[in-house]
Order: C-alpha cells, then sequence, then structure tokens
C-alpha cells in the first residue's frame, strides 16, 4: 500500500513538473531544447504525408463515389465490419431502364432494338467502373488508409513520448541551475544524465521511423502506378464498348446527315491507343458537307439523270418493289417523276428498286 502511495506521488510529481516546466516555455520563462534540424524536417515531411494522403484519399472516395450518402452507408457498413449490400451503379441502372424501355416497344423494331442495345452496352460499362472501384480500394486506397491507421499512429506515439522526455530533460536542467547544496546538485547531474540518455534514445527511435516515410513514399508510387492502370483499363474499355455500339447502330436507319454517319463511321473504326478523344465526333465542317449531299439530292432530282452512290448500311428490302443493299457496295440511282422524296430508283446489274436515300452517299 505504501508503495503504491509513493508511486502515485511520484508519478504526480513528475507530471506537474512536466506542466510547469512547459507553462513556463509557453511564457517564455523557460529554455526548451530545440530538436536538430534533421529531425524537424522528418517530422514536417511526415506531417505533410500525412495531410496529402488524407486529402487524396478523401478525392479519390468522391470520385469512385460521388453520391455522399452512398459514401456514409459504405463507411457505416465498414466501420461494424458488415459486408457492404450490393447495389447497381448509375450506368447498370440506366442500362436495365433502356433494356426494359426496348423490350416493352418491341425488340423486333429498329428503335427497340437499338435501345436494348444501347442498355446492354451501358450495363457493360457499369460493370467496368465495377472493377475499377474495386481495383482502386484494393491497391489504392487500403494501402493509403493502412498508412494513416497503422504507421503514422506509430509515428504520433513515438512523437508525443519524445515530447514527454524533452520536457523531462529540460526540467532537470531547470533544477540543476537552481540547486545550490552540494548534495542537491549531485542529485541533479545524475537526473539530467538519465533524462538526456532516454530523450537521446527516443530522438532515435522517432528519427528511425520518420526515415521509414520514404519507403511509404515509394510503396505509395507504386499504389499511384496500379491505379493509373486500373483507370487506363477503364476508359479503354468504355471506349470500346461506344465503338463497337456504334457500329451496331450503324445498321439501322438515322435522321442525321449523310456525311455525319460517314464521320461517325471513320471515327469508330480508329484503334483505342492511338485516336483523341474528338476523332469519333462529328465535326462541325461535316454539318455543312451534310448540306451540301442534301443539295445533291435535289439536283438529280430536278435533273432527271442519275449518278452512282456509295451504300452506307445494309438494308433489307421491305417489298417486293424495293433494291436490298450491302453496305460499301456502289450502285447507280436516279429519281422518278412522283417517288417519294425520301426514295430513289437504284440500279445494281440486272436488279433496280426502290432505295432510302438516308442510306446512300453520292460520289462525284
Amino acid at each position: 500500500m505504501d508503495f503504491n502511495v509513493k508511486r502515485l506521488a511520484a508519478d504526480a510529481g513528475t507530471f506537474l513538473s512536466r506542466a510547469v516546466q512547459f507553462t513556463e516555455e509557453k511564457l517564455g520563462q523557460a529554455e526548451k531544447t530545440e530538436l536538430d534540424a534533421h529531425l524537424e524536417n522528418l517530422l514536417v515531411r511526415a506531417e505533410n504525408t500525412k495531410y496529402w494522403t488524407e486529402k487524396i484519399m478523401k478525392q479519390t472516395e468522391v470520385l469512385l463515389q460521388p453520391n455522399p450518402n452512398a459514401r456514409l452507408e459504405e463507411f457505416v457498413y465498414e466501420k461494424l465490419e458488415k459486408k457492404v449490400p450490393t447495389r447497381m451503379n448509375n450506368h447498370e441502372l440506366l442500362g436495365q431502364s433502356m433494356i426494359d424501355s426496348g423490350n416493352e416497344l418491341g425488340p423486333g423494331t429498329a428503335y427497340g432494338n437499338a435501345m436494348v442495345k444501347c442498355g446492354e452496352t451501358e450495363k457493360q460499362i457499369g460493370g467496368a467502373e465495377r472493377e475499377l472501384i474495386q481495383s482502386a480500394a484494393i491497391n489504392f486506397l487500403t494501402p493509403f488508409r493502412n498508412f494513416l491507421e497503422g504507421d503514422f499512429k506509430t509515428i504520433l506515439k513515438e512523437r508525443k513520448l519524445l515530447q514527454v522526455k524533452r520536457l523531462d530533460l529540460d526540467a532537470a536542467k531547470t533544477r540543476l541551475k537552481k540547486a545550490r547544496m552540494s548534495d542537491a546538485r549531485a542529485a541533479a547531474e545524475q537526473e539530467l544524465r538519465t533524462t538526456q540518455s532516454e530523450f537521446d534514445r527516443q530522438a532515435e527511435i522517432t528519427r528511425l521511423l520518420l526515415e521509414g516515410v520514404s519507403s511509404t513514399h515509394a510503396h505509395h508510387l507504386r499504389c499511384l502506378d496500379d491505379f493509373v492502370e486500373a483507370q487506363t483499363t477503364y476508359y479503354a474499355q468504355c471506349y470500346q464498348y461506344m465503338v463497337d455500339l456504334q457500329k451496331q447502330l450503324g445498321s439501322f436507319p438515322s435522321s442525321f446527315s449523310n456525311n455525319n454517319q460517314s464521320s461517325v463511321s471513320g471515327g469508330a473504326s480508329i484503334s483505342v491507343p492511338t485516336i483523341p478523344v474528338s476523332a469519333s465526333l462529328p465535326s462541325v465542317s461535316a454539318g455543312h458537307g451534310g448540306s451540301t449531299a442534301s443539295g445533291g439530292f435535289s439536283e438529280l432530282r430536278s435533273s432527271n439523270g442519275s449518278r452512282k452512290a456509295r451504300v452506307l448500311y445494309d438494308y433489307d428490302a421491305a417489298s417486293s418493289s424495293e433494291l436490298s443493299l450491302l453496305a460499301d457496295e456502289v450502285i447507280v440511282v436516279s429519281s422518278v417523276p412522283g417517288m417519294d422524296t425520301d426514295w430513289l430508283m437504284g440500279e445494281r446489274g440486272n436488279q433496280q428498286g426502290k432505295v432510302p436515300i438516308t442510306y446512300l452517299e453520292l460520289l462525284n
């Protein structure tokens, strides 16, 4: 019992000594042992690493999951150590709506079939997005979080202990200065040697931990490379899915001008690694080209002559009066008095029949 009382009294005395030393330092009434410049620089670097790791993690989570309510739900499940319920992402929800719409409107119709194909592509993109999020969580966010919850917490603990040892050292220095009697001075000198040794030892431990931040940077660099690779794969997949969708939709009638259709089709055939972002989109000049093409059909109808035309898309004849077409073949077209302005008479060898002008591109 007496031992415990003495121990508590000693601890209280040590705590009071540290409190007095800290207060006097803040008031400028006591000297403070400064850490060496190298250790101070290491501390600053560790703090900066912690700050930017937290910020990058937060922004990455916002990028991968823009919905704050969903992020909060995931955080709660993580803290409860429960599995987050699987839910469809925005691309998958849109895709399912498109598929349901296409099936309701009639998958046998051009519009219904196109809607189903768009929906399937949106769901593919949603699946690719899910893979990106999973990869980023495992290879990028988890290592960052492990640093904050592991290594940096250890650094903080040892840094606080270094602060305690520094206060003990400076308090011992103060007592030595105030000691007047030889016995008191000898005890103060012994205390100073002990506290100096403990401070130096703790400073070395803290320094070694702080120097380990360099290894953390190297590890996070590899994680960053993995994250970029995952994003590259994701965007390449999305691009390829949309290119394939463009090719499928090319078999349907379109209200766009002929030159615009040609521009889109041309863009779809360009490979992923070399295409610029805007290359697959119709250019402004293409719109003017559409007017030129439309004018060409008007001239053809007014002249009652004939012209060669390239077929843009496959077309299956709906009746015996129409001519079936194959993409990229060249046929001869002419205007027949009284015929609907959306149609021309097409000839391929001995075959003849009506053809829709939206499937044609006039050749010079």
